[in-house]
């Protein structure tokens, strides 16, 4: 509809977007509230030939894992529609690639066939660099082009094992498929599994992003709009934990043997990313390396390859997914205002910001401080975002990383307590950021900014916060779910492998505890 809107429509183009987003919202509550618990598999399935002859369908399905994730897009996308009515600039083309962005992250987590799944992946990356480069700010050529860099890697090395696996379906099913469930009927051999399992851990793990293919992120992070880089952090970063997921259950051999290693080099993803979100004076790479940083617990929670460990790394993802869309959204509010994100120097003491040392467009602008009087509204919403990514009582990020440590203690007992030292290290540079930001002498230029005030400006930041309390109190309601899809996953990984893989497996194990 809003490719027959005309550009100077800007309202009209803004509230239809608002509009098929409110609608799938609710279509995706509908999902979550329709969803049985009690049944196995996938569930509101529709399955179409598309090319018979190729065996491409049109296979679409969810399971407890996919309804959470599709819940979590559909609150980013519509909280981001809204954060996004500031934008004046190209507002048609803006809209539609942001819309055509979000097909693509819906497509990913309800393909059942990997074609689609495959294409959807690249249709949610594509659209990321036209509204960095166009709409973004800090660097945004160099972040553009070093994320469609990185990302285009991770795709193409994803690219070879599952065109391999439909090259093998053939002799295995006697017609070629894309289908996953089929797939997963197929016994692979155990080291058949261990070798395509690796390049599909490093395509998907690029984009989770896994350490060392990490450092494109928090660049993406700083370059982008408040809405994309909400639906960066959000749901484009869970996108490889997904595919992590889906390909666990494909290769369930090959996971047990190389989750044990994904547990060890998430150590660096909690640790470096959280010591370097220390020493960032600009609150946009602080908050994109503190988002690596918790990928990485996302990331321990699955190599823990227990049922706790694991339905806590599904529920950090939806978690963090709002927490780090609300700590955007109020970031790109304030900047919006003050044209800067930087912190007072000694917000940096831990650490030169050689981040921002290059970027000159911030340095005309006095340094943030001693807003909380100014802007109480969005003082009260950035500490609470604050002490949710601290892991508070209260909030669905403390649920989901005490799952995580619990569920990973047993099999990984010192990375389990690096781990929670992580924690430490988040509560540390939140502090500092509230107190550098919000306490302290104003700079007479920020005593003529403004709260958000209107309807408009307030809906985004009081729907994540609720969500992030909901969940918090009552993470029932998505524990339960994420079981039922966790389960059947784990199950074929506890029957699976053969002598000569599981005795690797527990010399591997055994080394990197």
């Amino acid at each position: 509809m809003i490719l027959t809107l005309s550009e100077e429509r800007k309202e009209a183009i803004r509230w239809i977007a608002a509009g098929s987003t409110f609608v799938c919202l609710i279509l995706s509550l509908v999902l979550l509230f329709q969803f049985d618990q009690a049944a196995a598999g996938f569930q509101f399935v529709e399955n179409l030939e598309w090319v018979p002859t190729l065996g491409i369908a049109w296979h679409l399905g969810v399971d407890g894992i996919s309804t959470a994730m599709v819940l979590l897009t559909s609150f980013i996308i519509f909280t981001g529609v809204f954060v996004s009515f500031s934008i004046q600039k190209r507002v048609k083309e803006f809209f539609i690639l942001l819309l055509l962005l979000v097909t693509g992250v819906y497509g990913v987590f309800m393909s059942l066939d990997l074609f689609f799944f495959y294409f959807f992946y690249e249709l949610a990356v594509i659209p990321m660099f036209l509204l960095i480069g166009v709409w973004g700010s800090t660097n945004r050529e160099y972040a553009t082009m070093k994320l469609t860099l990185y990302l285009t890697f991770g795709a193409v090395i994803a690219l070879v094992p599952i065109l391999t696996v439909y090259a093998v379906s053939y002799k295995e099913l006697g017609h070629y498929t894309f289908d996953l469930l089929q797939l997963a009927q197929i016994h692979f051999s155990d080291r058949f599994q261990i070798l395509f399992f690796l390049p599909l851990l490093i395509g998907f793990g690029t984009l989770v992003p896994m350490w060392p293919f990490h450092s494109w992120s928090p660049g993406g992070h700083a370059a982008a709009p408040s809405a994309v880089s909400m639906l960066h952090a959000g749901v484009l970063m869970k996108l490889g934990a997904y595919g992590i997921i889906r390909m666990m259950y494909l290769f369930p051999v090959g996971a047990k043997y190389w989750m044990p290693l994904v547990a060890v080099l998430c150590m660096a993803n909690i640790l470096y990313g959280g010591y370097v979100a220390m020493s960032r004076r600009d609150l946009k790479f602080m908050v994109g390396y503190s988002s690596s940083s918790h990928m990485g617990y996302v990331l321990l929670g699955l190599a823990s390859l227990n049922i706790i460990g694991f339905n806590g790394a599904v529920l950090l993802m939806f978690a963090h997914g709002i927490m780090t869309g609300l700590a955007f959204g109020l970031i790109g509010f304030l900047y919006d205002q003050t044209h800067t994100r930087m912190l007072p120097e000694w917000a940096g003491e831990y650490g030169y910001d050689s981040a921002n040392a290059h970027d000159q467009s911030q340095k005309k602008y006095p340094e943030l401080s001693g807003l909380a009087k100014q802007l109480p509204f969005l003082g009260f919403f950035f500490i609470a975002m604050s002490m949710a990514s601290s892991g508070l009582p209260g909030f669905a990020n403390f649920v989901s990383e005490f799952m995580i440590i619990i569920g990973t203690f047993r099999a990984y007992p010192i990375q389990t307590v690096l781990a929670a030292f992580g924690v430490v290290i988040t509560t540390v540079y939140y502090l500092r950021a509230i107190r550098a930001a919000f306490f302290g002498e104003i700079h007479p230029k920020w005593k003529t900014l403004r709260d958000p005030s209107t309807f408009v400006e307030r809906l985004p930041f009081v729907t994540l916060l609720a969500v992030l309390m909901i969940i918090g109190f009552y993470p029932g309601i998505l524990v339960n779910l994420i079981h039922v899809g966790s389960a059947p996953i784990l199950e074929r990984m506890q029957g699976g492998g053969g002598t000569v893989v599981a005795s690797l497996v527990e010399w591997t194990t055994g080394w990197l505890r």
